[in-house]
């Protein structure tokens, strides 16, 4: 984001987003997996300790701000983990549909280019934009070629089904839940680093 511009995301859009419960209302699709995620998250204890740390410095994290779209596997995998961390930590947290809200996303491409999600973006009590985060961890990037392997023995027009199949076990697997711990790792450094 170009801190000369002003952001689209006054106090009042903000305030306007959606909770965690009502976005759980709002989504028609992956609602399971959305609630699988969020169950299988939890916030180490130390890193629970740092997250409160952070949001008590002047300048630190205590509004976070989340596009999505309940279709993408990114998204119900990292966004029930942002609502464990804004849990953990105490922060108010909104979603916004992304394709409902493309001026937002337009100033939090990955980037600069990619209408990435889910992208968490934080703020601090007098919503000022201290940085945002987007996507998957980078332990997911290097680790997407698993996905792959899962398929490799497979037609993809004749073998569909066992497709999904396996990729949905695949969501509930261990690599998937490395992920999720990843994005509390990454995310928590990043805000470390910038309210340093």
């Amino acid at each position: 984001m170009t801190q000369a511009q002003e952001s689209v995301v006054t106090r009042e859009r903000f305030d306007s987003g959606l909770t965690y419960d009502a976005w759980m209302k709002h989504i028609q699709r992956n609602i399971p997996k959305f609630e699988f995620n969020y169950v299988q998250t939890t916030v180490p204890a130390d890193t629970v300790a740092a997250l409160k740390a952070l949001s008590e410095k002047d300048g630190g994290p205590v509004r976070l701000l989340v596009l999505g779209e309940d279709w993408c596997p990114d998204v119900f995998r990292g966004l029930p983990v942002l609502q464990r961390m804004a849990e953990a930590a105490g922060w108010d947290f909104r979603a916004f549909p992304r394709d409902e809200n493309l001026d937002i996303m337009g100033e939090f491409l990955k980037h600069g280019e990619h209408q990435s999600i889910p992208t968490a973006v934080f703020y601090t009590k007098d919503h000022q934009y201290i940085t945002h985060w987007s996507e998957r961890p980078s332990k997911a990037d290097a680790e997407m070629g698993e996905v792959g392997k899962l398929f490799e023995d497979l037609d993809a027009e004749k073998d569909r089904k066992e497709m999904r199949r396996r990729y949905d076990e695949f969501q509930q697997g261990p690599i998937w839940g490395s992920w999720r711990d990843a994005t509390i790792e990454e995310i928590t450094t990043l805000l470390q680093e910038k309210c340093a």
